[in-house]
């Protein structure tokens, strides 16, 4: 089997296209079709249904993505060994590409905190972020697509991938420091849901707690603004324009310099956990384990 006939499956995958995997990879599109051929052949099946001038995976092409990725990882592997052994190199020095998944909400808030303390700590290390949906995210690590996935959530337990939990978090509700909140000890959820809402994009994970709290009381709520940038949502809340739901540590500077406060509610304290997921039977490179270590030691100073 051609490494390089993997590589264009991947590519092509991908792209969902023969000529633009080909303008990719520096190919013919003549030479991607006879690649994927011979692949195919080689498989006994068929990996791709051609339709139109797009291409879908079959569901045998969705099956070998995973081992298509693995096979490129054993590979990296084996070079990085070969390296290891030159007693030229320095072998202390982590390399290589770290692709990790997260929802954007999520990847604002916190992950370029330990984005940076990774890069300090091993420069050399490319890394690749990808923001798109939950289940998106998930599917990507079962089909070795992505190498990590970072969620804030409850604790889940996704078939095929191991988990490592962070941290616990609490989600909290905050507002302007000047915003006019009744003159209560704790505000019922009923009264915070009448005042002006900025969340994040549905199906975030403490959004949709928020919402099925609200569908166990029969209360609706309408926000004002929906975007998946918690930065944006804090700032805008700092200038007055509503109050939100959002994670504790990604409001805390706020809190501590005066900008925002925290509601406290009549309902009971809400936590979520900070996760990482891989897949069962992945590798674990150099990186991933360097960027789980980096990710542990953040968060505990953060305790």
């Amino acid at each position: 089997m051609e490494l390089r006939n993997i590589v264009t499956f991947l590519k092509v995958a991908e792209m969902r296209n023969f000529s633009k995997a080909a303008e990719k990879l520096g190919y013919s599109q003549s030479t991607i079709t006879i690649q994927i051929q011979q692949l195919e052949k080689e498989l006994g099946t068929q990996l791709f249904e051609r339709i139109g001038k797009g291409v879908t995976l079959t569901e045998q092409g969705k099956a070998f993505i995973f081992h298509a990725n693995e096979i490129i990882r054993v590979t990296n592997k084996a070079i990085v060994s070969t390296k290891a052994n030159d007693s030229t190199k320095d072998t202390d020095v982590i390399a290589g590409t770290l692709r990790i998944g997260s929802v954007e909400s999520v990847s604002t808030a916190i992950l370029p905190d330990i984005l940076l303390q990774f890069h300090h700590a091993h420069p050399k290390v490319e890394i690749v972020v990808n923001t798109t949906g939950r289940d998106t995210l998930i599917d990507l690590v079962r089909n070795n697509t992505i190498d990590l996935f970072f969620t804030l959530e409850k604790k889940i337990n996704a078939p095929g991938l191991k988990r490592t939990i962070l941290r616990e978090e609490e989600i909290i509700f905050v507002a302007p420091t000047h915003y006019a909140i009744p003159d209560k000890e704790k505000v019922k959820l009923e009264d915070i849901v009448n005042m002006p809402f900025l969340l994040t994009e549905q199906g975030e994970s403490y959004r949709y707690e928020l919402e099925r709290l609200l569908s166990d009381k029969d209360i609706e709520m309408k926000p004002i603004l929906e975007i998946s940038n918690t930065e944006t949502i804090i700032h805008l809340v700092e200038k007055g324009m509503g109050i939100s739901f959002l994670p504790l540590f990604s409001a805390q500077t706020s809190i501590e310099k005066g900008k925002l406060s925290q509601i406290q509610t009549d309902i009971p304290a809400i936590y979520m956990w900070s996760q990482l997921f891989y897949h069962k039977n992945k590798w674990i490179t150099p990186q991933m384990s360097a960027f789980i270590s980096v990710a542990q030691d953040f968060f505990k100073a953060g305790t």
